[in-house]
């Protein structure tokens, strides 16, 4: 992305990349068996997934849901199920950061996305 090692121009290059590279860093670690299946370690989020809370607050710890939204200039995603108390009390979908999930299960309706997770070959 940038040749700098500088946290800043790191953050700065994040921020100000267009959509198609955010997309590509909106991107999760595949469960066991999905690894096992398709060969690769993580792929990116889409809706329909279904993902598990990994890392964050303990009260979101461990939850599964499916992804009803997934927000390109954040690298947030939103999941069915995971909400968060407002001041006046209404509940509100609670959004989290991609690399704190991961993918249970694909959403493999897209041809196209089907076809790019079986294209990856091992290399020894």
């Amino acid at each position: 992305m940038v040749n700098s090692i500088q946290a800043r121009k790191q953050r700065k290059a994040q921020y100000n990349a267009p959509i198609h590279l955010k997309s590509r860093m909106v991107a999760s670690h595949l469960s066991e068996e999905l690894m096992k299946e398709y060969k690769r370690r993580s792929a990116r989020v889409v809706k329909g997934d279904t993902v598990k809370v990994v890392r964050g607050d303990a009260d979101i710890v461990g939850v599964e849901g499916k992804v009803t939204n997934v927000d390109l200039n954040t690298g947030r995603v939103i999941i069915e199920g995971v909400t968060i108390a407002k001041a006046d009390g209404t509940m509100e979908a609670r959004s989290i950061h991609a690399s704190n999930l991961v993918i249970t299960k694909l959403e493999t309706k897209d041809a196209w996305r089907k076809e790019r997770l079986q294209k990856k070959e091992v290399s020894a």
